[in-house]
């Protein structure tokens, strides 16, 4: 038994949720959300809840049916309220800056980097911190991750593209030997 899946995900007065046979589909003021769910896993609506339940219980879909719940949820969540994650720049001459609404990073290399603008997701720049913002959880994520993965932090000045509030662990330098005491 999964304890996540077993709990109703109740929907809100602004939401609208269509379930057409394994594809549920969320209207709300944000936006529309669609998602295929894995035919071993029965999603239902009953009054303003959603409910979600194995076809079949066997350990394999006690997994499918707590990630059902999750990810279904998130899409409640995401057409009503949205998600945001932030991104900070350190390092000397870093810089990001839209261009329409595409996203220039200048972080080093020879050249500037251009990321398009993915359907669904919004990018704000305000001095260093990026704020990558949408209604898709996992395309929020995923696009944050790519940001940061085109220049990760480094370990000894902490220079690179993190988290805001991510903390990198930073390594000691090589030490000079000093000459003096020698003979």
């Amino acid at each position: 038994m999964s304890r996540i899946g077993k709990k109703p995900i109740l929907i809100p007065e602004n939401v609208e949720v269509k379930i057409d046979g394994s594809r549920v589909i969320i209207k709300g003021p944000r936006g529309e959300l669609q998602k295929e769910v894995r035919p071993e896993i029965r999603i239902e609506k009953k009054d303003r809840e959603i409910i979600i339940e194995p076809k079949k219980e066997t350990k394999r879909t006690a997994a499918f049916w707590g990630l059902t719940r999750t990810l279904v949820f998130n899409m409640v969540k995401g057409v009503t309220d949205g998600y945001e994650k932030k991104l900070q720049i350190e390092g000397l001459g870093y810089k990001a800056n839209l261009e329409s609404e595409d996203l220039v990073l200048q972080v080093g290399y020879s050249h500037p980097i251009k990321l398009k603008k993915p359907e669904g997701i919004n990018f704000s720049v305000e001095k260093n911190i990026i704020t990558v913002s949408g209604n898709d959880k996992e395309l929020v994520g995923q696009v944050t991750a790519k940001i940061r993965k085109i220049r990760p932090p480094e370990p000894y000045k902490g220079k690179g593209i993190r988290y805001v509030g991510e903390e990198v662990r930073r390594k000691v330098g090589k030490k000079v030997v000093s000459t003096e005491g020698k003979t």
